[in-house]
């Protein structure tokens, strides 16, 4: 069943035709992504389908009633407020109620008996709240909110305004998840989240019923999620039926194809150009039809919009470093009481390449401006290396001058550049990195996030190095620029360390990780995350890197902040009740759901055993999303179950 419809859709930026009549259909059920090169109009679609952007020819169409939710790639500056009002917020009316009701419990645990600001009991204000939400069925509303939350690593009662923007990406990514949508609309939703987050996103989405159509650099998360693809390219899309993996191979047979066809008609277009220019005793004898032809080819040729040429890039090498790059003894640091890097003892080798892998803010950049000297150890040592030259992508991007050009970023204003001893027009070097002259002479300012990202690599690999440095380098980056930053690392003939939550990446790369374990404590252990938790599996002592670890900005434990929105008040002037009338239906009924859901789940299962389960890919699939989904339901109705348990024996 379509859900919308672009017909014929185009939209130029100035000069520039992004999307030259593009017709694309969402079916219920698809999981769509979005792919090709940063700058082909990806983002651009996406805004259309959600329509917040109409295009300049065509229409799009979509079914009345439908239900969209879409998460831009840029952060919103709107939302204040705390974690859980924004993220409630996307449930409309009963989200304010369901606001305001944790706001006013929070309130009474503190021990405050008034409504703020007024001298209305704060107990009745609570019941009719409870009433209200009660008319909703908001209480299964209150366990989506929390659980997306949690799962999030998310305080629910944190001020948003404080949050970086990589949390506050989380905190809307929630917002739009927990609105249960018919269509949703992510645009690049892995940016900036750990691991562990990306994995429970994936398995969110795996068992949403909506449609998805999403943009992302994530190669494991697009393996995992897309059962279709779309390709911008040149302006032009592509449906592509399948995953990634089988898109990829068609693709490149198509690209052949098409080199084949555009060199027999180059090969035409020459013949042609010769005959017209043939002498005078030609030409009486011209034939006008054949005229026209040409003139149709020549303007064939001039639309034709060529493959985007593939990036090509170079690290200028320095001399050989010691062979000991860096060697720490009980190196440590905090920050006021918080113990950020706790007794590490470790030595990186020349041409090690060390992946540091942990979830977001639990000291990973910290530890790396402690090698390099950036900061000073609060206890242990740091020693560094002989004759280290050290090239280092900062993920803020620091090093970038705002009020410079991109191409004046890179040169500091010099016509020249040298790589590896070569001199370069700067343009010239630009264009290994895909910047054509008025991208290269733009303000950075202009740039969008890829062409930021590619533009400090070109300012990176332009410095003598043996040791690279790269902190989150895959964020904005598109594909085939990521593969061949893969290609280019495993031909350098230094010393890497890697931050980055692209597992890709870092299987691709690492050699050996830092990976965290809490409290400040990072081992050593070999290879990537794959080969960490394969580890694991067969460890007593290995901790999960992700699920253990607590949010960052966590005011209070998630156990006490969950409890004290689980509990209803009882209702003024009555003795305090357990559960309300309705929870204790809820928990009668709980047992026979659950059951039902088992036993769902255990048939699908069984069904996945036989041979002949796969022989019917898309129902297969359907099968697949179902088990995911009930296996969701199944984990609510527990929680719940323990919640209403738990409080009527309190």
């Amino acid at each position: 069943m379509s859900l919308i419809r672009v017909q014929n859709a185009s939209i130029a930026f100035g000069p520039t035709t992004v999307l030259d009549n593009v017709t694309m259909t969402v079916e219920a059920g698809a999981r769509t992504a979005l792919v090709g090169r940063n700058g082909e109009g990806k983002s651009t679609l996406l805004k259309i389908l959600s329509n917040a952007l109409q295009p300049d020819t065509g229409e799009v169409i979509t079914r009345s009633g439908l239900k969209c939710a879409y998460l831009p790639q840029a952060v919103p500056t709107d939302f204040t407020g705390t974690t859980y009002d924004v993220v409630a917020s996307g449930l409309a009316s009963a989200g304010h109620l369901l606001s305001q009701y944790h706001r006013e419990s929070q309130r009474m645990a503190a021990g405050h008996t008034t409504v703020e600001g007024t001298e209305k009991p704060l107990i009745d204000h609570l019941s009719k709240l409870q009433d209200q939400i009660d008319t909703l069925n908001g209480w299964a509303m209150i366990q989506t909110v929390e659980q997306t939350l949690s799962k999030m690593q998310l305080d629910m009662d944190i001020n948003v305004e404080s949050l970086s923007g990589g949390m506050k990406r989380r905190v809307v990514l929630a917002r739009a998840l927990v609105t249960e949508p018919d269509v949703l609309l992510l645009d690049e939703p892995t940016n900036h989240l750990d691991i562990g987050a990306v994995a429970w996103l994936e398995n969110h989405l795996a068992s949403l019923r909506c449609a998805l159509v999403f943009v992302t650099h994530d190669r494991k998360f697009l393996d995992s999620i897309a059962n279709h693809i779309c390709e911008i390219d040149r302006g032009n899309l592509t449906e592509w039926p399948g995953g990634f993996a089988a898109y990829r191979i068609n693709k490149q047979q198509m690209l052949e194809v098409e080199a084949q066809q555009n060199a027999l008609f180059d090969k035409k277009l020459a013949q042609e150009e010769a005959w017209i220019r043939q002498g005078i005793k030609a030409r009486r004898t011209r034939n006008e039809g054949r005229v026209r032809a040409l003139k149709k080819l020549r303007e064939q040729h001039a639309a034709r919009r060529s493959v985007t040429g593939t990036a090509r890039m170079s690290v200028n090498q320095a001399d050989n470093s010691g062979k000991i790059i860096f060697e720490t003894d009980q190196l440590g640091f905090n920050h006021g009481d918080r113990n950020i890097i706790s007794n590490l003892s470790t030595v990186v080798l020349r041409e090690d390449r060390i992946g540091i892998i942990g979830p977001n803010g639990c000291g990973k950049s910290t530890l790396v401006k402690l090698l390099v000297g950036e900061l000073t150890p609060t206890s242990g040592t740091v020693k560094q290396g002989t004759q280290l030259e050290v090239a280092y992508y900062d993920q803020l991007r620091t090093v970038l001058d705002t009020k410079l050009s991109a191409a004046d970023n890179v040169s500091g204003g010099r016509d020249t550049v040298d790589v590896n001893g070569t001199p370069r027009h700067i343009m010239s070097y630009m264009q290994d990195f895909l910047f054509e002259p008025s991208r290269a002479r733009a303000p950075i300012t202009a740039l969008s996030g890829g062409e930021m990202g590619r533009l400090m690599l070109a300012k990176l690999f332009l410095k003598p190095s043996n040791l690279i440095v790269l902190d989150e380098p895959s964020n904005d980056l598109d594909i085939e620029t990521l593969e061949l930053l893969e290609a280019l690392l495993a031909d350098y003939k230094g010393t890497v360390i890697l931050i980055s939550h692209d597992r890709q990446l870092l299987e691709n790369v690492v050699t050996r990780s830092l990976v965290y374990q809490g409290e400040g404590k990072f081992i050593d252990v070999a290879g990537g995350y794959e080969d960490f938790e394969r580890e694991r599996a067969k460890s007593k002592t290995l901790k999960p890197v992700f699920e253990s670890s607590r949010p960052v900005h966590s005011a209070q434990p998630a156990s006490s902040a969950n409890q004290a929105s689980d509990t209803k008040p009882s209702k003024a002037g009555k003795s305090p009740k357990k559960l309300t009338y309705a929870e204790d239906l809820e928990l009668k009924k709980l047992p026979d759901d659950i059951n039902k859901l088992e036993a769902d789940i255990s048939r699908i299962h069984e069904a996945m055993n036989s041979p002949d389960f796969y022989a019917d890919k898309a129902h297969a699939d359907k099968q697949i999303a179902q088990a995911a989904q009930q296996q969701e339901k199944l984990d609510t109705l527990y929680a719940r179950w323990e919640v209403l348990e738990e409080k009527q024996s309190g």
